[in-house]
């Protein structure tokens, strides 16, 4: 894997680097991505019957029973090369900001810490009514086949339903998380993009906004996203590939 010699300088000048991972870098972990041809969730999924509101208003047992599934395969699932690449980059500069489209906890997981989660987390759904976090078992003793309903718990704080902790289509992002992702492309010297499709908005102008400031962009991804025309450079290859090699250069110039 080449790694141009001017990245790695514009790295070892930056004073913040932004990480932008959407679910191609889980998708090295085993997880599903929702747009792949083929093999994505949304290929073999109807959004609309799963990831609104009004689907959970309409099938909460369907809905529910579909997150549980996807939240044991987050369980069993392990931080990859890309998601500890992450974590060593952070050592190598002054200032790194990781946002992340995923609801997993992979990055977590990996070590990386204050990541800002743009669709919430997997693991931390909350009342529909009240507000109020609720807390999950470790595990469900009988992992949910793929499509089968579960009930969702009752909040403990006031009895309404708990639903999950994602963000579905047609909700707003969370405000604060949405300002620090902002805020961060606005004034970072290096903007990755990681296993995103870069299609689904408002993330996906996350890079202009740091293009705009004068950032350098890399796009890693193996597929085309139509940012190839706008990034400074671009990997078509693994994150869990990619990410590594620039550590390892970027941590031999920084020895050197």
């Amino acid at each position: 894997m080449h790694i141009p010699d001017e990245l790695i300088d514009s790295l070892r000048a930056a004073r913040h680097a932004v990480v932008l991972s959407g679910a191609g870098i889980s998708a090295e972990s085993g997880l599903a991505t929702f747009r792949t041809p083929q093999t994505g969730l949304w290929e073999r999924f109807r959004p609309e019957e799963l990831a609104t509101p009004g689907a959970f208003r309409r099938a909460p047992a369907l809905v529910w029973g579909w997150y549980e599934w996807r939240r044991m395969q987050v369980m069993r699932a392990e931080p990859n090369p890309a998601h500890r690449a992450v974590v060593d980059l952070r050592t190598l500069v002054p200032e790194l900001s990781l946002v992340t489209q995923n609801v997993d906890d992979l990055h977590e997981r990996a070590g990386s810490q204050h990541v800002i989660h743009l669709h919430g987390r997997i693991g931390q759904p909350f009342c529909e009514a009240c507000r109020q976090p609720h807390v999950l078992p470790a595990a469900i003793p009988d992992e949910p086949e793929n499509g089968r309903s579960l009930e969702p718990p009752s909040c403990v704080h006031c009895g309404a339903c708990v639903r999950p902790g994602v963000v579905w289509f047609g909700e707003s992002l969370p405000t604060l998380e949405w300002g620090k992702a902002q805020r961060a492309a606005s004034r970072c010297d290096v903007f990755f993009c990681v296993g995103t499709s870069s299609v689904v908005q408002p993330a996906a102008s996350l890079v202009h906004v740091a293009l705009g400031a004068g950032a350098v962009a890399v796009q890693v991804n193996p597929n085309p996203t139509g940012l190839e025309s706008h990034v400074t450079y671009e990997f078509p290859a693994a994150a869990g590939v990619v990410l590594p090699e620039i550590v390892r250069r970027l941590r031999a110039v920084r020895l050197g």
